[in-house]
């Protein structure tokens, strides 16, 4: 194995992953929790959709019905939570912000995990460096990370995995030479490893292929004939050689969703029309922070297709806006038209949501102003009126100003273990009496 250099000096990543993230950050602000089961639900409380190790522990699988493991959740005194995920969003933040002043050079690669280049770090012991990023994370805001340092992007992803998994690196997992490689590479499953997924396996399980060793010593052209430019990418990064840069520009968006399953079953077009407005203000909202332009809505709505005693219906349909906009008003109102032309009375509406795509970055160039000057055409004004919207919501919180047809009533979501907002609503804040 041939590590990748860059000007005489070898190149080595890391990667940053926080244990059992939902999880971590509803401990952080109950220590009672710590050491004893605790699960995050889905939406409506229906599916467990994190865990910590006492939970996995007890067998407990990654998306299991709550309905259907009652019992073994009463019996362990197993503690639930909505999922909150304001307080998890703001608790990332802590953590990236943390890590970037530690490590200057970071992609953010999801809500709680993060690639670092550490091309100047040469002269650094890498292995203390990790624990001091492991342990300044967990001073500075309370979740417990795992690090995993190698010579490529895939090989800290392999890294982080062992020390997250195997209690003997004690979160820390620096794979400095072609020994430790080897050896680490060695126990790693091939079903492990980072891009490899079920079908790919299979196919490697059956040529007697099963560790992550076994897959970086077959040959380059076999690899590249039967796994194709992924696959050999991945061969590569396991064999030393760096082929994933860092991004840490992330590409914009392509489309933007938001889509919510009911809390109970809707029939009345009002109620649906309450939930669809919200779901498109939200998709505005969104679509500004990325400072991005609409060309596209889709609406969709369905009812339960496992429903026996129901009729199932899903009513799709995508129309394109008269003009590129990120202004709610537009967005909302042609929102609510697709609605009206996908609606059918008498059925029991389960999920419903709204898609935005034809997206184009943000600049007065992209804006083509109407030709009959429709309301909302103006792209000063609408765009004066949408600043102003957000810095009021921003300043006084989520929904302090809002549309009148933005409206959780009747489809609200079933959140009956939702934890307190710690870290982003005033009336949440942990008060501390001596």
């Amino acid at each position: 194995m041939k590590n990748t250099t860059r000007n005489g000096v070898v190149t080595m990543f890391a990667l940053i992953d926080c244990n059992n993230f939902y999880v971590s950050c509803e401990r952080v602000f109950k220590p009672a929790l710590h050491g004893k089961p605790v699960v995050v639900l889905s939406n409506n409380d229906g599916c467990i959709i994190a865990r910590s190790q006492e939970v996995k522990a007890l067998g407990l699988p990654m998306g299991a019905p709550v309905f259907k493991h009652k019992e073994l959740l009463e019996t362990n005194h197993v503690v639930m939570f909505s999922p909150n995920f304001a307080l998890y969003g703001d608790m990332s933040s802590r953590v990236m912000n943390t890590l970037g002043d530690l490590l200057p050079d970071i992609e953010i690669y999801s809500i709680d995990e993060a690639f670092a280049d550490l091309h100047g770090f040469g002269r650094f012991d890498l292995h203390e460096l990790a624990e001091t990023v492991r342990d300044t994370i967990r001073r500075h805001t309370g979740i417990p990370v795992s690090v995993g340092i190698g010579a490529t992007k895939t090989l800290a992803k392999a890294a982080n995995h062992l020390a997250k998994k195997q209690s003997g690196y004690q979160g820390v997992c620096v794979l400095k030479d072609a020994a430790s490689t080897c050896k680490a590479l060695q126990s790693l499953p091939v079903d492990e490893v980072w891009s490899i997924g079920r079908a790919y396996t299979r196919r490697l399980e059956a040529q007697g292929i099963h560790t992550a060793l076994d897959f970086a010593r077959l040959r380059p052209e076999w690899v590249r004939r039967q796994m194709h430019v992924t696959g050999a990418r991945v061969h590569r990064e396991l064999r030393g050689q760096s082929c994933l840069p860092l991004e840490q520009v992330r590409p914009p968006k392509k489309s933007i969703c938001t889509s919510r399953s009911f809390g109970r079953k809707v029939l009345q077009v009002g109620e649906l029309e309450n939930a669809i407005g919200t779901f498109a203000a939200k998709c505005a909202w969104k679509l500004r922070k990325e400072g991005l332009y609409a060309g596209l809505v889709t609406v969709f709505a369905h009812t339960d297709a496992f429903d026996k005693q129901g009729r199932y219906y899903r009513g799709s349909r995508t129309a394109a806006l008269p003009f590129v906009t990120q202004n709610t008003i537009d967005i909302v109102n042609h929102a609510l038209a697709i609605l009206k032309v996908i609606f059918r009375e008498g059925y029991a509406y389960q999920k419903a949501g709204v898609i935005l795509d034809g997206l184009t970055a943000a600049s007065p160039q992209c804006v083509t102003p109407s030709l009959f000057g429709e309301a909302g055409s103006s792209h000063d004004d609408s765009a004066a009126i949408m600043r102003a919207l957000d810095a009021v919501n921003e300043r006084y919180g989520s929904g302090t100003l809002r549309l009148a047809i933005e409206s959780s009533t009747g489809w609200k979501q079933r959140m009956e273990r939702l934890s307190p907002r710690y870290t982003t609503r005033w009336a949440d804040i942990i008060e501390v009496r001596g």
